[in-house]
């Protein structure tokens, strides 16, 4: 481990959820998914299954503090759980799933217990918050197939994410206020989406068609479809980080096509019934952009497809991120 990173750990349920949101936060620099706080040494996923090692579900994380602050981090942690649900996380029921920050000094105990108590008195749950802060104990790496789960099986992680109910509950508690606004503090941009007027004056009469009315663009009349330059993709109109060029392909669509997005966080899903059989729809986040559709005829690793139009995206490339205040994402083209 670099001098520099301090070593954090915590407990939300599904260790595969806590990673995949975890690990895009800059300043983390490694995580590990495993077992902690129980009694029985270097246990199996089915023993911590069984509910009876004692074991949690949780991960380890280390982080450089200069980047990012263990308050950060906790901040982050409460928003990706139920923090006043002791005995589960959604659908995944037991002691094994129970969330838990485990401290590993004086300082981060403070820290994650006053994080807490203003948590509490913000009445943002209609419950108190029962989520132990205790000291940190042996931490069992998990499986190797358990280690970035999301990444290596996205379609399959996405189904279960959303099926849990995990992801319909935190957009209810959080969607009216920047879910990672920790992370996102360390870019210039605020993401919104400005008024009607506003953004008929930003707009092209295609652009405004397009994301606010979902048309589509025509087929190899459009910007960034034979873009083949290193940069990510923008929405057009909050500025949202959507897409890597590393993740760009030629589908033969005459569409800008992406196997995946750069973070699932700024991306909401949708059930667009105007073909038979019914399409899934994309948009941003915060803007509510209409970008296109995602399908699942896509390339290895992943097997989808984005088909995105280019009149929702704004291309920024690689030797601009820092100047446009994109340069923790800088990593993408490392």
């Amino acid at each position: 481990m670099d001098k520099n990173n301090h070593k954090a750990t915590f407990a939300g349920g599904c260790f595969w959820c806590m990673e995949s949101n975890f690990k895009v936060i800059p300043g983390v620099s490694n995580i590990i998914s495993g077992y902690t706080g129980g009694d029985v040494e270097d246990p199996t996923y089915e023993q911590v299954c069984s509910g009876t090692t004692g074991h949690i579900e949780a991960v380890e994380l280390y982080f450089d503090p200069h980047r990012i602050s263990y308050k950060g981090l906790v901040e982050i942690f409460w928003r990706q759980i139920d923090p006043t649900d002791r005995h589960g996380q959604f659908s995944d029921r037991g002691p094994q799933y129970q969330p838990a920050i485990f401290y590993h000094s004086e300082n981060q105990k403070e820290t994650a217990e006053r994080s807490r108590d203003e948590l509490n008195k913000s009445g943002r749950f209609v419950r108190p918050i029962d989520t132990d802060i205790v000291p940190s104990r042996q931490f069992y790496p998990a499986e190797v197939h358990h280690q970035g789960y999301s990444a290596k099986n996205p379609s399959r992680y996405r189904m279960y994410h959303y099926g849990t109910g995990r992801e319909i509950f935190l957009q209810k508690i959080w969607r009216d206020e920047d879910i990672d606004s920790v992370a996102d503090a360390h870019r210039r941009h605020e993401y919104h989406k400005p008024s009607d007027k506003e953004i008929r004056k930003r707009l092209t009469s295609t652009q405004y068609n397009v994301t606010q009315h979902g048309n589509t663009e025509r087929p190899y009349h459009n910007d960034y479809y034979n873009e083949k330059r290193d940069g990510i993709y923008v929405d057009i109109i909050s500025g949202e980080p959507l897409f890597s060029s590393k993740d760009k392909y030629n589908s033969k669509t005459g569409w800008p096509s992406f196997s995946k997005p750069i973070d699932n966080k700024y991306i909401t899903e949708h059930k667009d019934y105007m073909m038979i059989p019914p399409r899934i729809e994309v948009r941003s986040y915060y803007a509510d952009s209409h970008l296109g559709h995602v399908f699942v005829d896509g390339p290895d690793p992943t097997g989808m497809r984005y088909c995105i139009n280019s009149a929702s995206m704004r291309f920024i490339p690689k030797e601009k991120l820092a100047e446009e205040g994109y340069e923790d994402l800088s990593y993408l083209f490392a």
